[in-house]
């Protein structure tokens, strides 16, 4: 693989380490390796290694050099053909996302740190994977963040073992006690809090010598002299040396015979705890963050509350007299290092993240229309699942047709938008495009092909944006086509768009999918019993109804009631099926019809539906969603088609039967008809014959 990692600087410390360490590691095991970065002390170490050191201004914080170096970064990404892009920080992040997202490279972050929450920082949920080193950091990835836990990776930091030489202490008493902390001097650190726990220790304890390691960030350079003055003040100022950065961390480690991590604010993992545990440095830490799930308390180290001054005391003295405690915390702290902390096992899950990300996709298919529509991409959802068996399938849905794939095998997440209600105008494309850009999709499908569609897979920052050129915002589908010139099926349409994905669409299977569940089944199993079905009675389903906005659907009621007299002379019970919306339809029905149909009118669930329609001999339907429930489900079905052309709305099914009449007219698409001739002339006498032939 081909892996660039970002970061703003290569200074001294933790981030920078890990990105030497990682590099060191990646180029060993045969991987190319480009290290992106502001420049710093750190970079020959690079290309010591033969590591490739490309310098950005990717520290800066200045928008225009942001949008400048996201430009430079797609150059470097397409020259050297990156596979994978790893940013460390959250200004890098800004730049790698949009040059991975232009590019198709896969974007990955580590989370260093416990950050707040605005918009700089929550790029890093943007990610494929967000790598985090402690379980504390994942949470607050997923909590604070809302980047979901799937796409959340725990790789704690690992130590070069070879660097550490493990010394572990002696029982031998000491001229002089080294205490060592190591880090950025900052007031998280607990720095002041460390300083007043010695000025006692020391009184108790005289042979004890403090080295401080680290320097404070530039633009708070005053707060190392505020700790030489509280060290004078606190009249230890002979017992403490402020040594600043220090590049040869193994070198400090080997001299020392005490590490204190006194952090008073949430610290992601804590580096130095295993950096010390490989040289047989016991630690103490305070019990928060990282530190408490690298160290078991009086097992690998000591733990102590944050600003508890007297217990850090204790346990300093403690850890300087009990020489036996210390020796058992070290060599218990060496071994769990080389089994959980080594840079060798960091590597390993690290590459299998790359490598996951390269093998897996993550496909969104956008299709919110109606019931109907939804049930006619299933044989789309099963192409693409059995082309990308290993990808991560979600469709964006709409509130009514959520029911639909609830039960779907080929989808591993249903995304709802809720246009009419909770996700309504332009503030709700706009938050469900963020929750999309979090999902980090490497394509959209667009089956839903219309304006907002378009504008929400652009705005979702998706590379690959498939769809049809409809001249309705159609510049947002990158990767659009024509319409096909003749009358097309739903799967013709859809299969054109997949076979522009690179899917190979020939002899792909067309047949529709629902899912009815067991319960569902037992439901209908009951409302046939309590309408006095027996089991081996003859059914035929109705749909008396349609789409409210769709009047010129529906066939006649007096012919429905009409048809259902003529079955009844037959012994053949109908079913009435229809939505809510066709309650009133019913009662009229009953009104003129002579016999007594079941009536499941707004009684069913998509599923139940199903079910029901399954049970049925054959079904009878206008231009809805019940028409393609009976095809998915095997059901013999007859669909009256009039005001839309059954070429593009209805998938070719042996199942099936159309019964169209040719009138001028037709198909004319309008909602509403003075005299709906095209339904009207479909008579019950050919319906009938058409049924009985079915039953026969």
């Amino acid at each position: 693989m081909n892996i660039l990692q970002i970061l703003p600087k290569l200074d001294v410390g933790g981030v920078e380490t890990g990105t030497i360490d990682l590099s060191k590691e990646l180029i060993k095991r045969g991987h190319k390796v480009i290290v992106v970065s502001g420049g710093g002390k750190l970079v020959n170490n690079l290309i010591e290694m033969n590591v490739k050191h490309i310098e950005l201004a990717v520290h800066k914080k200045s928008p225009f050099t942001i949008v400048s170096s996201i430009k430079k970064l797609e150059a470097i990404i397409k020259e050297e053909r990156v596979d994978i892009v790893h940013s460390r920080s959250r200004i890098p992040n800004i730049i790698a996302f949009f040059a991975s997202r232009h590019t198709g490279a896969k974007f990955i972050t580590t989370a260093h740190g416990y950050y707040s929450n605005h918009f700089i920082s929550r790029v890093t949920g943007w990610a494929r994977f967000v790598i985090v080193a402690s379980s504390v950091i994942g949470r607050h990835m997923i909590e604070d963040f809302g980047v979901p836990h799937e796409r959340v990776r725990l790789i704690p930091r690992g130590v070069d073992l070879d660097k550490f030489k493990f010394n572990a202490p002696d029982n031998s008493s000491k001229s002089e006690y080294r205490i060592g902390i190591i880090g950025r001097v900052t007031p998280i650190k607990g720095h002041g809090f460390f300083l007043q726990a010695i000025a006692r220790v020391v009184r108790l304890f005289p042979k004890v010598k403090v080295v401080i390691v680290g320097d404070a960030p530039k633009d708070k350079p005053e707060y190392i002299e505020k700790l030489k003055a509280l060290a004078k003040q606190l009249e230890i100022e002979k017992f403490v040396e402020f040594l600043g950065a220090q590049y040869d961390i193994p070198k400090i480690m080997s001299g020392l015979d005490l590490l204190v991590l006194p952090s008073i604010g949430q610290e992601a993992f804590g580096r130095v705890i295993i950096e010390a545990g490989a040289s047989g440095v016991p630690v103490i830490a305070t019990r928060i963050g990282g530190a408490t799930e690298i160290i078991e308390d009086g097992q690998t180290g000591i733990l102590v509350r944050p600003g508890d001054i007297l217990e850090m005391v204790n346990s300093i003295i403690k850890a300087l007299k009990d020489r036996d405690l210390s020796r058992s915390m070290a060599v218990e702290a060496r071994k769990k290092v080389e089994r959980e902390y080594s840079l060798t096992k960091m590597t390993d899950d690290t590459i299998k993240v790359y490598e996951e990300a390269c093998k897996r996709k993550s496909i969104l298919v956008i299709k919110f229309g109606a019931i109907g529509d939804v049930i006619l991409i299933v044989p789309s959802l099963r192409l693409l699942r059995n082309n990308f068996p290993d990808a991560h399938i979600s469709v964006l849905i709409g509130q009514k047709s959520k029911n639909v794939l609830k039960n779907c095998p080929y989808v591993d997440e249903l995304i709802l938008y809720d246009k009419k209600s909770r996700d309504k105008g332009l503030k709700g494309m706009l938050k469900i495009s963020r929750l999309l850009r979090r999902k980090n999709f490497d394509m959209s499908i667009d089956f839903q092909n219309n304006k907002t569609s378009h504008a929400i897979s652009w705005l979702g920052a998706i590379p690959q944006r498939f769809g049809y050129d409809n001249g309705k915002f159609s510049f947002f589908v990158n990767k659009r086509i024509k319409y096909l010139k003749v009358r097309a099926t739903p799967l013709d349409e859809q299969f054109k768009i997949l076979k522009s994905a690179g899917l190979d669409t020939t002899g792909a299977s067309r047949y529709l999918e629902t899912w009815p569940s067991k319960e569902d089944f037992l439901y209908i199993e009951r409302l046939l019993k309590n309408a006095w079905v027996n089991s081996s009675q003859i059914l035929v389903g109705m749909n008396i109804g349609s789409s409210p906005r769709w009047e010129t659907k529906r066939w006649p009621l007096k012919k429905f009631a009409k048809l259902s007299d003529m079955l009844a002379e037959k012994d053949i019970r109908v079913v009435l099926t229809g939505s809510a919306d066709a309650t009133s339809a019913t009662r009229d029905f009953m009104n003129i019809s002579g016999t007594k149909p079941v009536n499941a009118v707004g009684q069913t669930s998509i599923g139940q539906l199903g079910a029901l329609i399954k049970r049925c001999r054959i079904f009878i339907t206008g231009d809805s969603a019940p028409l393609h429930i009976a095809s998915s489900v095997g059901t013999d079905f007859i669909v009256l088609f009039g005001p839309t052309d059954p070429a593009r709305h209805f998938e070719p099914n042996e199942k099936g039967i159309v019964i169209r009449k040719d009138i001028k007219c037709s198909p004319c698409y309008k909602a509403k008809c003075k005299n709906n001739k095209c339904m009207k002339s479909i008579g019950v006498e050919e319906v009938y014959k058409l049924v009985m032939e079915k039953i026969a």
